[in-house]
């Protein structure tokens, strides 16, 4: 009987286990549907209530994080920049920069956001820390360079150059940035009038909240 009872106890484990790390996984995984914003938020709608506080904190329309998002890191929340390599290209040798996350947010200017905002306990893996932050540096780079937070093009070359960069138009040497910036202009615009079509069905937020 205690035999039976200890390998009952043991299959059962097991189980929650292997629950567990599937729940987790369906949590982090990316969406099915990337190129729909209303399929984004209808598969992960915690999403859309954490872009929505970005937006209600920082005045930051939520099709411009989440298209420039989606180029950072096509949603995955453990994203990493390529590696570098060192002898003639044969050995790798860590990473091109320490971008991480959703964001791909740089270590120094993940560590900027948490001292101005007093968020200490952000995650760059964790989707309300990442969107949170595109919400505070697009707000910052209307500030620091007048750019306007509808403005995905201009946005998305301060989020790749920096402030400094962008006032010294840095871009203008990276004719192959300017043509990802339209890209995700382009996004951002799609996104803009995908999300005009289901956002009143994601605030009521209930019915597909029961899917989660």
């Amino acid at each position: 009987m205690l035999r039976k009872f200890k390998e009952s106890h043991i299959f059962s484990s097991i189980f929650v286990a292997l629950f567990l790390l599937f729940i987790a996984g369906c949590a982090t995984s990316p969406p099915k549907n990337a190129s729909n914003l209303c399929d984004i938020f209808h598969e992960k709608s915690d999403w859309y209530d954490a872009a929505a506080d970005a937006r209600d904190k920082w005045g930051v329309p939520i099709h411009v994080p989440m298209a420039m998002m989606y180029q950072e890191s096509s949603f995955r929340h453990d994203a990493l920049p390529p590696r570098d390599y060192v002898f003639f290209g044969l050995i790798p040798w860590g990473r091109v920069s320490s971008a991480y996350g959703y964001s791909q947010a740089k270590t120094p200017t993940w560590e900027d956001y948490i001292r101005e905002t007093g968020n200490r306990g952000a995650d760059r893996d964790d989707f309300d820390d990442a969107i949170d932050f595109m919400g505070w540096f697009i707000y910052k780079s209307n500030k620091v360079n007048g750019v306007s937070k509808w403005d995905a093009y201009a946005q998305y070359l301060n989020y790749h150059e920096g402030w400094g960069g962008y006032r010294r138009k840095s871009y203008n040497a990276k004719p192959w940035l300017k043509d990802v910036a339209q890209k995700v202009k382009d996004r951002s615009l799609r996104y803009a009038s995908q999300l005009k079509t289901c956002e009143e069905d994601l605030k009521s937020g209930w019915f597909f909240g029961l899917f989660d």
